[in-house]
């Protein structure tokens, strides 16, 4: 087989030439994509397929594919995923993620590839223990740069492509630290879709919930207060045994990374997160008070009013919880404030199952020609569609259309209505 020297190369292409004649272009393709594939050559791979695909089709063997025929387009268009998916692969496993997902990227589902990249992230053990905010964990042997390479390509597809943003946001934290990780999440991540979101949201408030209560625990056994916190213990459970702590000017967090992660755990939904997003936000609560950052409304006092929006969804201190954004919500629109405050208790309505409220709400927010907000564009707010059908009255939302001359979602009621009929 052919090493890939000028010699190998030579008597290659010697044999390609006796194939071709003696058994036709077909039969010198697969020699010499055979012989590729051998060697690993990838990328001449690729090409040579294409170039069996083309020849097998009666087409040129280069040129632009926008002016091959449209019935032989599909034929062409299939072969081609077909290699893509045979040379990407291979990258992928040898570790060269990005050259890989160049081809993978049109053939796969970004699922797949996910999964790959997380049995190769465990599979070469490039996790860098003890890295923290200040001081990464680092390893100058060669084995240990290779896998750093592939960790960057993996973190690189996986979060700045799209591909798997927990996966690439787990790694980060494992290397990085939290800075580094919530910055990267509020860059790549928060302008997803909100299903995309939560999984990293989830990774992040589980991740910074341990960090403050490891570090609470210490501070506490230093202090010579008994805290044996069990595997399910809770930051309020410890607080509590401390007496509260309230005012106390011990801060076992950096508190902008505490107040980041409230406010990126708005898109979780899962009872288990809410839980330590809520405990974080009782902690937040008895921190000194120039130790904090006011927020944008409705969340100024972020420690407060955070213990209230994922409370109310723990069914904890429910109305006060809406009474609360109710009155934010109402101050916004007379001061013009933006619309955070409406898109939050609309949010909180829905997911606590009171679509009529939230319906009611949304169609009390001051009309915003501006675009979208970004609750709306995540999809983390429902359409006023679905809450009208939730509710099961569409006469509010069809009043509110004709008022405001909206053809379009009065006829987006109608035929709601009807497929659901």
């Amino acid at each position: 087989m052919n090493d890939g020297s000028p010699t190998g190369s030579s008597e290659l292409c010697d044999k390609l030439a006796a194939t071709a004649k003696a058994r036709g272009l077909e039969g010198m393709f697969a020699e010499l994509t055979a012989s590729l594939a051998a060697r690993q050559r990838w990328h001449s791979l690729f090409d040579a397929r294409l170039m069996a695909a083309r020849a097998a089709l009666g087409l040129p063997l280069t040129g632009d594919s926008r002016t091959i025929p449209a019935e032989k387009q599909a034929a062409l268009e299939a072969k081609s995923l077909e290699a893509c998916r045979e040379v990407g692969w291979p990258l992928v496993d040898e570790g060269k993620v990005a050259a890989g997902w160049m081809y993978l990227r049109a053939a796969v589902e970004p699922e797949e590839m996910g999964r790959r990249m997380a049995a190769l992230a465990e599979r070469v053990d490039i996790a860098a223990p003890g890295a923290t905010d200040d001081q990464p964990a680092t390893d100058d042997s060669p084995d240990a740069a290779q896998a750093d390479e592939t960790i960057q390509e993996i973190i690189h597809v996986a979060l700045w492509e799209g591909v798997d943003p927990a996966l690439g946001l787990k790694l980060l934290l494992s290397r990085n630290g939290t800075c580094n990780t919530i910055t990267a999440y509020e860059q790549a991540v928060s302008r997803l879709p909100a299903a995309r979101q939560r999984p990293a949201a989830d990774l992040i408030v589980a991740h910074l919930h341990r960090e403050v209560l490891a570090s609470l625990v210490h501070d506490l056994h230093r202090r010579g207060i008994p805290v044996e916190p069990g595997p399910d213990a809770s930051l309020t459970g410890v607080l509590e045994v401390a007496g509260g702590l309230k005012d106390d000017p011990a801060v076992h967090v950096d508190v902008s990374h505490l107040q980041s992660v409230l406010r990126i755990g708005r898109v979780c939904t899962e009872h288990v997160t809410l839980r330590r997003a809520w405990e974080l936000a009782s902690y937040a609560c008895r921190l000194p008070k120039e130790t904090v950052y006011a927020g944008e409304p409705p969340f100024e006092n972020v420690g407060e009013s955070s213990r209230l929006f994922y409370g109310a969804q723990l069914g904890i201190e429910v109305e006060p919880a809406i009474a609360f954004f109710r009155k934010a919500a109402v101050l916004s629109k007379v001061e013009q404030a933006g619309s955070l405050p409406g898109d939050v208790l609309v949010l909180l309505l829905w997911r606590l199952a009171r679509p009529a409220e939230a319906l009611h709400a949304a169609l009390d927010r001051p009309r915003d020609d501006g675009g979208p907000s970004l609750l709306q564009a995540t999809g983390m707010l429902p359409s006023l569609v679905e809450m009208a059908a939730a509710s099961g009255d569409w006469g509010p939302l069809r009043k509110a259309c004709k008022e405001h001359g909206d053809e379009i979602t009065f006829a987006a009621t109608l035929a709601a209505e009807h497929a659901g009929a």
